[in-house]
């Protein structure tokens, strides 16, 4: 006779297999199952762990089981990129100033990865405002060149999450992540100067590039594991490269993420050959597993990974509070700082100090990241319903982001083009390369909370999609 727990199992199986529940959909907790069925507890849970076996649930920190898998064919991954036979001179502003610069609220934006305001806790934001207000006078005087003292030590207490050993003292603040990129980088080069970026990159981190007169290397990528380390090993003497710039964690746009033993061997070559790395770590603490990510930063022991970050992917983007570990870099970071800017703007950092200070971020990051990959599962189900049968999708496990490779005859700048005349958004995949390539991928953010109007939306992009193979 069927063990009690296996007729409980394929009972939920069977409503996953018909699309009664979906991915993203969160399954009755243990203990109402318990009461709706007339079982024990021990038995749901024994119910669970074998769907969890198979794969079609997961279990999520304090909040549940939740659908995983749709026995239906996902779509297949992206294709790895191509290598490049030259480092390229950078001039791509004036079509990603194109994609956004489109603002409105009748426009659905699938082009910004950064949260929805939905998603952010504003009250308790602006209670340690007022805080930041009282404790500074207003605010009024200029801040320590450094940063502020508080906001350095709280995210120094937060690297232990990622394995990092820390002190304020090491800690530089900055007016948001590009801010912290852009002096990191002018550390560390000179105009003329070849950079290594992932291929594709964030389309950002080419204006930047330009403004600085640098060329860039794009380097192969992985859509899972990140760039090809072996290729890089190869091109750093052949291009004179002086400096790499990563995104090792959930890269944006193509989600990937490194292995540990990947981002050991990168900090291995960078000592090997004496260049800095440029570690863009602004979606790691956007983890849908139980662990945040480690940074390159982890492993360094030379001073030659310089590890950038803010919260404006996590917290606050209008606070415009970034941050840099620059390693042996930092006299150089802080002399560029008080030449640019002088100090970072006081109350910003002083509230966010308070919020970290006062135990509230890790709340909210969970909630937040419990959000993010719901709708992660559920735009990509979505795009498996309503895109050709032939597209290729990102399955990242972390940040905002989805790479979209689609069949080669779609353009998808036409299709940009026909979707912005419905008040649709997105990000098309020629933007993060300086080479004649990605015409026919795309990058479509899930920051916005599922809705209606994003369901309508995605199955109007598959609509034109399907149009465009005619």
């Amino acid at each position: 006779m069927e063990h009690l727990y296996l007729q409980v199992a394929d009972r939920i199986q069977a409503m996953i297999e018909k699309e009664v529940i979906r991915i993203g959909d969160k399954l009755p907790s243990v203990r109402s199952l318990s009461k709706e069925q007339g079982i024990s507890m021990s038995t749901v849970f024994q119910a669970y762990y074998h769907l969890e076996g198979k794969g079609l649930i997961e279990p999520r920190p304090k909040s549940g089981y939740y659908v995983c898998f749709s026995p239906r064919r996902l779509p297949e991954l992206p294709s790895a990129t191509r290598p490049v036979k030259k480092a390229t001179e950078v001039n791509v502003s004036e079509m990603i100033t194109e994609v956004f610069s489109h603002h409105g609220p009748d426009l659905l934006r699938f082009s910004t990865a950064s949260p929805s305001e939905q998603l952010l806790p504003s009250a308790k934001l602006a209670k340690s405002m007022i805080q930041a207000l009282r404790e500074t006078n207003g605010g009024l005087s200029y801040e320590d060149l450094q940063g502020n003292l508080c906001l350095r030590r709280q995210i120094a207490r937060m690297s232990i999450q990622w394995g990092g050993s820390i002190t304020e003292h090491d800690v530089v603040t900055t007016t948001g992540c590009m801010d912290a990129l852009t002096l990191c980088l002018s550390a560390t080069t000179q105009p003329g100067d070849v950079i290594a970026l992932e291929s594709p990159a964030y389309s950002g981190t080419f204006q930047l590039a330009e403004s600085l007169g640098l060329k860039v290397l794009e380097v192969p990528t992985d859509p899972i594991c990140g760039v090809d380390l072996e290729y890089l090993d190869k091109a750093i003497p052949k291009f004179k490269i002086k400096a790499c710039v990563f995104v090792t964690n959930f890269s944006n746009p193509i989600g990937s993420t490194m292995p540990d033993k990947n981002k050991r061997e990168l900090v291995r070559l960078v000592n090997k050959y004496d260049i800095p790395l440029i570690e863009d770590d602004i979606y790691a603490d956007l983890y849908f597993g139980k662990l945040r990510p480690s940074s390159c930063k982890q492993y360094d022991r030379n001073g030659n990974v310089l590890l950038c970050n803010s919260f404006s992917k996590s917290l606050a983007p209008g606070y415009r509070v970034g941050w840099t570990v620059p390693g042996k870099y930092k006299s150089r970071v802080l002399r560029l700082k008080l030449n640019h800017t002088i100090s970072s703007a006081t109350l910003p950092q002083a509230a966010i100090g308070h919020f970290l200070e006062n135990g509230r971020y890790e709340h909210h990051m969970r909630n937040l990241r419990k959000m993010l990959h719901t709708q992660c599962l559920r735009y990509q189900q979505a795009i498996a319903d309503y895109f050709p049968e032939d597209t290729c999708v990102t399955r990242p496990q972390g940040g905002y982001v989805l790479w979209l490779e689609l069949n080669e005859n779609i353009n998808t700048i036409e299709l940009y083009e026909q979707a912005l005349r419905r008040k649709i958004n997105f990000a098309p995949g020629r933007i993060f390369t300086l080479q004649d390539r990605y015409y026919n991928c795309m990058r479509i953010s899930y920051s916005n909370p599922w809705s209606k109007t994003v369901d309508d939306g995605l199955k109007t992009l598959g609509k034109l999609a399907h149009q465009l193979l005619k």
